[in-house]
């Protein structure tokens, strides 16, 4: 593999719990530092959600990105920040009328999922073409509401990174590719772990690779006990990777992680041990069509 390793770090998501780990970054202050720390460690990518700081629940709350932003572009202007528009999609159906909304779906209009990313404008921000079931619930992106978003993203500048939880999902972007909705190649990102999705194995990674187009940009990361396994599947089979505590919070077998730091540190090593290369955020913004950061 002659192309350096772009790692990407997702530091806290919206599943992970304040009471699983005692090391999550809750408040922006955190968030922002564990970006910086990532980035020391060799990531050059980070990927961002926001939590209410009083109770460590996943925001949406635009100040709260705004804050997470400025204070990482304060210190840093290489990195790229990758903001999520995940939250927004998940329904749980009522008992007696499953039409009907239960609490704790958080269904929005496409263009609020994305409200952030027009205000904000990051480098990059991740956009979801799943609709499955997800443990117990239920995701739904339908192609309408991905069109909605992916077109404020294209008017804000902002370049999205398709997020594949199955194949379905990659039949969906290359529709959307033909059709002008995308730009092509692309910048895809394989989730391996979620429950009812893609299964964490070098057999789904060289699959879902073998269907994107050529010139591609991709990276895989798996979820919990698979996210280091998956590090080296991908980096083997041409691919980025990304690790952090949204997706695992452990660094061995029952040690938590102290940091996000320790998991990019982690892959890092890793990387390098099969021969590789890692890609500073300068480099990245290269081989990803970037140019300087506007924030």
């Amino acid at each position: 593999m002659s192309t350096k390793t772009l790692i990407t770090c997702a530091v806290t998501g919206n599943l992970v719990k304040p009471e699983q780990t005692p090391h999550l970054p809750v408040t922006p202050t955190q968030i922002a530092d564990e970006c910086l720390a990532a980035a020391e460690a060799g990531a050059g990518q980070v990927h961002i959600h926001v939590r209410d700081p009083k109770t460590g629940r996943p925001s949406m709350d635009v100040e709260l990105y705004r804050e997470v932003v400025d204070r990482i572009r304060r210190s840093n202007r290489e990195l790229i920040i990758n903001l999520t528009t995940g939250p927004g999609g998940r329904f749980i159906p009522s008992e007696d009328d499953p039409k009907v909304a239960a609490p704790g779906s958080t269904l929005l209009p496409p263009e609020k999922r994305v409200e952030h990313i027009a205000l904000i404008r990051p480098d990059v921000c991740s956009l979801d073409l799943n609709t499955m079931n997800s443990g117990p619930d239920v995701v739904i992106n339908t192609p309408k509401n991905v069109r909605r978003m992916a077109k404020v993203m294209r008017e804000a500048g902002v370049k999205p990174e398709l997020e594949i939880f199955d194949s379905g999902d990659i039949h969906m972007a290359l529709d959307l590719i033909a059709d002008g909705t995308l730009d092509g190649p692309g910048m895809w990102t394989f989730v391996l772990g979620v429950k009812y999705g893609f299964m964490p194995t070098p057999q789904t990674v060289l699959y879902a690779r073998d269907m994107l187009p050529r010139g591609a940009f991709w990276s895989a990361f798996g979820i919990g006990r698979m996210e280091f396994p998956i590090v080296a599947q991908a980096w083997l089979l041409g691919g980025h990777v990304r690790v952090g505590m949204e997706d695992n919070i452990y660094l061995d077998k029952g040690v938590l992680a102290e940091s996000n730091a320790q998991l990019v540190a982690k892959a890092r090593d890793i990387v390098r041990s099969l021969g590789g290369e890692i890609a500073t955020a300068r480099e990245a913004r290269t081989m990803l069509g970037l140019g300087e950061a506007r924030s």
